[in-house]
């Protein structure tokens, strides 16, 4: 059973020779001579240590401090101790602290493995547990995706579908439109919900370091590879996993991702060894996999292989109906006791809302509203509180016109900036200038010549 391990000892001689014998037995193991370092190393990457097991008495902070300080920032990881003086008063003390286990200098290697395997059985009954917990709590993460659009229901029909069997899914859908959440969707309602979720992106990672990411290594595999790590294949076994940007796996690592998936198989990079890994595949691509197939970026039979079942996410200007209530779902997360005061809110600011043309998807529109949220310090949602760029998007919804006054169009996009920037600046024409990048002086002539005669 390996798990990653952070001794901590003072004895130069005593954590090198451990640290031997703990990656001879499949441990990934780091050193630190003191508490100190452990603490840093800890903040860096607290959640790839399972077991820290340190010594009792050290300089500068003794292992029962370290303890205290572990279990206070980081109660997930447990903590073994180690003491050459078999004093029953330390022994104790660590345990009443939170100590999982300790043993006596010098002690037997088979002694160290027992309790370490013991160690590792506990860790992963409790992530199992705050897995599930999670799960429940979030009704399997069902409630995150919103729609009453005709769309968006045939998305969720297809999620209600698909999660109880094993089946591989790909998620198709613009940048934004929600594909992890449908990832995870998928997950938390199948059998697997209290196994692994593990996600990985494949965007921008040279074949190299994707090979890696995916399968694993062995230690002396390539420059750098100081000790075996294992890849999300491996992690993710009994459970699922996640490719998110599948469309940006090198060409030539294609192959074997098709063979890993086919045969429940695979090699860490470098090894020999094959390792069974059974895992469910949900992939998700921002582009049309069958058009990258046509165009030779993404082999046929992986397509084919990843397709078993296809859910094509909407983009948020298919289904601007759902706008309104995904508005309502964010403010509930965001800041649940402006509701009302969004449902007051006049019909121009909803208008250009309903008009904007959402680049960025819904999520984009959860960004608009949590910065909306931040700046509105008042009693009601106005147009002075939209981001600018949704303003001025006014210029280019021209819809489909047979004939357009030019003059007029540019002067209704003019009045409707300043009428914006008057409004975010609570009428002081000075500060409505600066947000325009304009003189107050030239702002004064426009609003002179727009006024009414």
């Amino acid at each position: 059973m390996n798990g990653r391990i952070l001794v901590v000892d003072d004895e130069e001689i005593e954590r090198v020779s451990l640290q031997a014998q703990l990656i001879s037995e499949g441990y990934e193991v780091d050193v630190c001579k003191d508490a100190l370092c452990a603490l840093q190393a800890l903040e860096r990457k607290d959640d790839q240590y399972d077991i820290v097991l340190s010594d009792i008495r050290m300089p500068q902070m003794d292992g029962l401090e370290f303890l205290k300080q572990v279990r206070s920032r980081y109660p997930a990881i447990i903590v073994i101790l180690m003491t050459a003086y078999a004093k029953v008063d330390d022994a104790v003390k660590s345990m009443r602290q939170g100590a999982f286990d300790y043993i006596t200098k010098p002690f037997p290697v088979e002694e160290l493995s027992v309790k370490l395997e013991h160690a590792l059985q506990y860790r992963n009954q409790s992530k199992e547990n705050v897995m599930l917990k999670q799960a429940l709590q979030t009704r399997y993460q069902f409630d995150n995706l919103v729609g009453k659009s005709a769309v968006m229901q045939g998305v969720f029909d297809k999620i209600q579908m698909v999660a109880p069997t094993n089946s591989t899914v790909l998620i198709q859908g613009e940048t934004g439109t929600g594909k992890e959440m449908v990832a995870s969707a998928i997950h938390y309602n199948s059998p697997r919900r209290d196994k692994p979720f593990i996600k990985v992106s494949c965007a921008a990672l040279s074949k190299e370091l994707l090979e890696s990411e995916l399968f694993g290594h062995e230690a002396g595999a390539f420059t750098g590879a100081i000790k075996m790590r294992k890849g999300r294949f491996e992690l993710a076994h009994t459970g699922t996993l996640f490719l998110d940007e599948v469309d940006d796996i090198p060409y030539e690592l294609q192959v074997k991702l098709l063979r890993a998936i086919e045969e429940k198989k695979f090699e860490r990079v470098g090894g020999e060894k094959l390792i069974e890994s059974d895992v469910r595949i949900i992939a998700a691509s921002k582009y049309n996999l069958q058009e990258l197939v046509n165009q030779k970026k993404v082999r046929p039979d992986l397509f084919y292989r990843l397709s078993v079942v296809t859910i094509n996410l909407p983009p948020l200007r298919n289904r601007k109906d759902d706008i309104p209530l995904l508005v309502e779902h964010f403010l509930n997360k965001y800041a649940p006791d402006k509701i009302t005061l969004w449902k007051d809110a006049s019909s121009e600011v909803i208008k250009y809302l309903m008009d904007y043309n959402w680049p960025g998807n819904v999520r984009e529109l959860q960004n608009v509203i949590e910065q909306m949220v931040l700046v509105n310090k008042g009693d009601k949602f106005g147009v002075e509180h939209l981001p600018e760029n949704i303003v001025i998007s006014k210029i280019i919804a021209l819809k489909e016109q047979g004939h357009l006054n030019l003059n007029q169009m540019l002067g209704k996009v003019e009045r409707d900036v300043i009428d914006w920037a008057l409004k975010k600046a609570a009428g002081n024409q000075t500060k409505a200038a600066d947000i325009l990048g304009i003189p107050r002086t030239t702002l004064r002539e426009k609003i002179e010549r727009f006024r009414p005669r």
